[in-house]
């Protein structure tokens, strides 16, 4: 049982002067947590009911670092309003987004988490205003460089957007050239205190949270669209734990990208649109991309290694240690000279590092659990290998494996954009 009966949303607070978004939460009114964000840049005008709504949007979903401490039974509702479709929408967030939370801390997957209603119907925003022009998250990896210049042909009105880790990120967002929007986060240290005591502790569907920031950013500074870069092999859950499906991606996924969408039409309207311009891709298709509208702009100032963005770190590096190097450095093999991708890790060749044969043969499926991490799924990862067969013979004895019969890494996926969006994605991999 809980050590705490409440996980309280207690109020939460903008500071239009300061920029300064306060979060509040608590336990059983016995612990107490702050979170703040800072919207560092100009503001247009915008309409107060319409923010409300985005910064009431984020206070529900940035609780979830804290709900999971303990994970109380009960979810009160102090400030902010909620109807019966907008608590099913974060009572599925919660539980589906923490599957490896649930995991790694050997809980029942199917953990209930109940948010209530406080309203019958959500009152219809009359006067929202609709923004022009796209907003793209850069979160420092190929992804979203990969979304920047396959876009900047077509759209004049772009604009970038980033979470915290500014040090790592000035560098990147130079060298992308285009007017960019800095967001510093302040997570409640106090955190650390509690996992030292034994509360839990694991991954978060910080994607959500990253939508929701990007949704109050867009109207901050009149945007439309707020534009990620998730690719289609998110969708593929990591591992199966007590007959339940886990995904590290899952707010990454298709899924929760379309419950997002139908949340903001249900409190937004049309006003502000979110959506992957990259959703139809695989991984290493956008791999296939980076190589050629990206590497060469991009190749001293970027990184996908989760481990370049710690708090004591001021730049951009890879640790050639984890899983996620281990598949970008399969994934850019087939496209990029030998010395290119060796480059990038300091002149190592991390398909023939010993120590990563492990890591290589679960990214593989040949044995264990897809790791937790943003990687390709395992179709993808095979082609990729294959294809690497030809610079590396060597690694066949290695790796045996079978590709399915028809399966293509350039096979294109569904997605959830807006119609004239997906026109523009199709117009611009005419190129290619």
């Amino acid at each position: 049982m809980s050590r705490y009966q409440q996980f309280i949303f207690e109020d939460y607070r903008f500071d239009r002067e300061t920029k300064v978004l306060t979060l509040h939460y608590a336990l059983d009114d016995a612990v107490k947590f702050t979170e703040k964000y800072r919207f560092n840049f100009n503001f247009v005008a915008y309409d107060d009911a319409q923010l409300d709504r985005a910064l009431q949007t984020l206070f529900f979903m940035a609780g979830v670092s804290y709900f999971k401490t303990y994970v109380p039974p009960e979810i009160v509702i102090k400030k902010g309003e909620l109807d019966a479709a907008q608590a099913m929408f974060f009572s599925k967030m919660y539980e589906r987004g923490l599957g490896e939370f649930w995991y790694v801390n050997k809980l029942d997957p199917r953990t209930p988490v109940t948010f209530p209603s406080n309203v019958s119907e959500l009152t219809t925003l009359t006067n929202a205003k609709q923004g022009d022009g796209m907003l793209v998250a850069i979160g420092g990896g190929k992804d979203s460089l990969v979304s920047v210049e396959l876009l900047r042909s077509e759209e004049s009105d772009l604009a970038t957007w980033s979470l915290d880790h500014q040090a790592q990120l000035e560098p990147l967002i130079k060298r992308i050239g285009l007017p960019h929007a800095w967001v510093e986060r302040e997570w409640d240290t106090q955190l650390l205190d509690l996992n030292a005591q034994g509360a839990l502790n694991g991954h978060v569907p910080i994607s959500a949270i990253f939508a929701c920031v990007g949704t109050v950013v867009a109207i901050l500074l009149g945007k439309r669209d707020v534009v990620m870069s998730n690719e289609y092999t998110a969708n593929e859950p990591s591992l199966e734990y007590r007959g339940v499906q886990i995904n590290h991606q899952y707010s990454k996924s298709q899924e929760a990208e379309k419950d997002y969408q139908t949340y903001l039409r249900h409190t937004l309207g049309e006003t502000v649109r979110y959506y992957s311009f990259l959703r139809p891709l695989s991984e290493v298709h956008i791999a296939e991309l980076f190589s050629k509208v990206a590497f060469e702009k991009y190749r001293d100032v970027f990184s996908s290694c989760n481990r370049a963005f710690v708090h004591t770190s001021d730049r951009m590096s890879w640790c050639g240690e984890c899983s996620k190097c281990a598949f970008i450095y399969m994934a850019l093999t087939p496209f990029l000279p030998q010395h290119d991708v060796q480059s990038i890790w300091g002149g190592k060749n991390l398909l023939l590092t010993p120590e990563l044969k492990g890591t290589y043969r679960k990214l593989l499926g040949i044995e264990g659990d897809k790791p937790l991490d943003c990687v390709g799924d395992v179709k993808e990862s095979r082609e990729a290998m294959q294809l690497a067969f030809s610079k590396y013979p060597e690694l066949k004895a290695k790796y045996t494996f079978e590709i399915p019969a028809g399966y293509s890494y350039l096979d294109l996926s569904g997605d959830e954009m807006p119609s004239e969006i997906r026109a523009i994605f199709d117009k611009v991999m005419e190129r290619f």
